[in-house]
């Protein structure tokens, strides 16, 4: 009840979006858009978190901590990516009409999200995976066994 003595009815809240007075199609794409779209880079952060920490320990040797830290700054570099992204590709050129637009609208829009996820995903893998072969290389460049023992050269022989 309203201080002039007037209450709010389903009536009333049914008229006033036939007048257009309350969310319009786009407002609720971009809702679906963004919990989906932000859902995704959480879960998608989430999982290479927990399995790159496994890649990472073996990258730096065993280094725990460090691959604790490293992890974490690659994962928070991943939310600042995808979600200035995310946000970035918010917003759109046309208005949606009806219910097939939200539906063209966001399979558009997630699409690109799904691409630019995978995208950085990859990315990830192929800069660790160039970091781990070179320490398996400098790994190899170290003789397998100490010298036996020293030689003099020989003069003149």
């Amino acid at each position: 009840m309203f201080k002039n003595g007037s209450t709010v009815s389903t009536v009333s809240v049914l008229n006033a979006f036939k007048k257009g007075w309350g969310m319009d199609r786009t407002v609720i794409a971009y809702v679906i858009y963004l919990v989906v779209s932000i859902g995704l880079t959480v879960w998608v952060a989430r999982t290479l978190s927990r399995n790159g920490r496994i890649f990472l320990s073996d990258v730096l040797h065993g280094n725990e901590k460090l691959a604790d830290a490293v992890n974490h700054l690659l994962v928070v570099g991943f939310y600042l990516v995808n979600l200035g992204f995310v946000a970035l590709y918010l917003s759109g050129d046309d208005t949606i009409e009806d219910t097939r637009g939200i539906f063209e609208a966001l399979s558009t829009k997630l699409g690109v999200v799904l691409l630019v996820l995978g995208v950085m995903h990859l990315g990830n893998v192929y800069v660790l995976n160039r970091i781990r072969r070179r320490g398996i290389m400098e790994r190899e460049q170290q003789p397998p066994v100490a010298p036996q023992g020293w030689v003099p050269p020989t003069v003149g022989a």
